[in-house]
């Protein structure tokens, strides 16, 4: 992973250091690979848009997690940026559990900024160089300052550049928002691989809102690291018997966890 940034201006530096990285096709959807949410998505999930996702404290990892595959997804090979704030002592993401996934770590950059002021402003920075893939932007509890003008003003930077804003809500609740999709994220079982090893990353996505089409709709999203997307993980009887409550017994422990626990030294976090 890229050292941290922990100030406004040099953050900005570290952006303006990105001209001259091929910018990812313009209005291309964000396609993930599962076809039935492709599909009901309308070719994918919109790029050059703000996406909520949702997850309380005790799924932080799976939320943190699926924010992160979104966000290398929407980037291809782009620098991927995440935005957090350093309250709270929160773990740093872990390099090999990055690169498990997929990820590389060396195009992870984080951006730790002293408050939730601070972090909003260098989000619309950020979202203004075209050359970036994607944004996470990581917000902890009710998250007061994001608000309908804050969000508003991400979702222009967003559109106007067309890099895609993954705002990643930790134990927060939705707020009216200018996002345009709002997610809430899960750990899901994961059907074990031969050897009853663990299975791959499994995730439960619900749609909570959507500025157009329907919402409320359900997805188990599976994770295949080495193809590079959410393709089917097995058969559908697997997947016929999780979506009608197939027994637990059946399952392998749930999604890899990407950040390390909250209070580990920094000398241990390195990628």
């Amino acid at each position: 992973m890229v050292e941290s940034v922990k100030t406004l201006a040099a953050l900005r530096r570290q952006i303006a250091s990105l001209e001259g990285i091929p910018v990812a096709k313009a209005g291309a959807p964000v396609v993930t690979g599962h076809e039935p949410f492709d599909r009901a998505m309308q070719g994918g999930l919109a790029r050059g848009r703000v996406h909520e996702l949702f997850g309380s404290d005790e799924d932080e990892g799976a939320v943190a997690g699926f924010s992160l595959i979104l966000a290398h997804l929407a980037a291809g090979d782009a620098p991927l940026f995440w935005l957090r704030a350093a309250k709270g002592g929160v773990a740093q993401p872990y390099g090999p559990g990055l690169a498990a996934l997929g990820i590389d770590p060396s195009r992870l950059l984080i951006g730790v900024m002293k408050d939730e002021a601070l972090l909003l402003r260098a989000a619309v920075d950020a979202l203004r160089c075209p050359a970036l893939g994607a944004l996470v932007i990581e917000l902890r509890g009710r998250a007061p300052l994001l608000d309908l003008t804050a969000s508003r003003r991400l979702a222009l930077a967003a559109e106007t550049s067309g890099v895609t804003a993954f705002v990643l809500r930790i134990g927060g609740d939705p707020v009216p928002s200018a996002a345009e999709t709002r997610w809430r994220v899960e750990a899901a079982p994961s059907v074990p691989l031969p050897g009853n090893a663990p299975g791959m990353s499994a995730f439960s996505l619900s749609l909570l809102r959507r500025r157009s089409g329907p919402d409320g709709i359900t997805w188990r999203m599976v994770w295949n690291a080495e193809r590079g997307d959410f393709g089917e993980e097995c058969d559908e009887r697997h997947e016929h018997g999780w979506a009608s409550g197939g027994r637990a017994d059946e399952a392998a422990l749930p999604s890899a966890v990407v950040p390390l626990p909250a209070g580990r030294p920094a000398a241990h976090r390195a990628a």
